[in-house]
């Protein structure tokens, strides 16, 4: 839709959120559109973080689709879990699975799935798809077991998810209407941009912290770590594989 309506209405200015240049098939975004996406390696790297500091060794990741903003979101919870496990001087085990990856469907099967993984030993799934949340939570909720939600902060939607794996959606339109409103537009139209960190796009939610051994204040400090440099997370899903502190169980 939007790649025929930024032609047809050359006046007017888009901002496509969560959409890549690839999503407009074989038409390229023109002077009149924004497309913006996130860095998930980073939200996916404090979430992987916050899970293992918070005491959790037993996790799994879960992709609804291998689109690259899951995938993105996936590799960066590994990168994360291991950061942690190593400043710790602890090993986690890690289910990290594509199987349902054609949807981000609840279902039965994957319920199913999920249970087996809880029932085995993992402590906190890592829901990384649309309503697909509503099947991992279930079934963490007759497990005992945790999970992290994504995009948004879902602990509203159950009291399983210990954080959020978040988008910062309304920061990342206020980044861009500032660029068209000092007539910046320029700058961004026609391009795909990446935000992260840096504009307050991606994170945890601290209003609804349940977190215990790690706080908010560390958590802060940590993301100033991310922009100023100091910590820096791969984005190229190529690299993932197990290391020393992470075995990854790849399903």
């Amino acid at each position: 839709a939007i790649a025929e309506a930024q032609e047809k209405y050359p006046d007017v200015q888009f901002l496509a959120l969560d959409v890549s240049a690839s999503d407009l098939g074989d038409k390229a975004p023109t002077a009149n559109t924004a497309l913006i996406t996130y860095k998930e390696e980073q939200a996916g790297y404090l979430a992987g973080y916050a899970a293992v500091y918070d005491g959790y060794k037993e996790l799994g990741f879960l992709g609804g689709m291998a689109v690259p903003a899951v995938i993105r979101y996936g590799y960066g919870f590994v990168q994360g879990a291991d950061a942690a496990a190593k400043e710790l001087g602890v090993k986690v085990d890690m289910n990290y699975s594509w199987q349902y990856g054609a949807s981000f469907s609840a279902s039965p099967e994957l319920q199913t799935m999920v249970s087996g993984w809880y029932e085995a030993g993992t402590e906190v799934v890592f829901a990384c798809g649309g309503s697909m949340f509503a099947s991992v939570a279930a079934a963490a909720g007759a497990a005992d077991g945790k999970v992290v939600g994504v995009d948004v902060d879902q602990s509203p939607e159950s009291d399983t998810v210990i954080t959020s794996a978040m988008k910062g959606l309304a920061d990342s339109v206020q980044w861009a209407l500032g660029k068209f409103y000092s007539n910046e537009f320029a700058s961004i139209g026609g391009v795909g941009t990446s935000l992260g960190a840096n504009e307050n796009a991606v994170g945890l939610p601290t209003a609804t912290w349940s977190l215990t051994k790690w706080t908010v204040d560390e958590y802060n400090t940590m993301l100033k770590d991310i922009v100023a440099g100091k910590i820096t997370i791969d984005s190229d899903y190529n690299n993932l594989k197990s290391t020393d502190n992470v075995t990854l169980n790849i399903i």
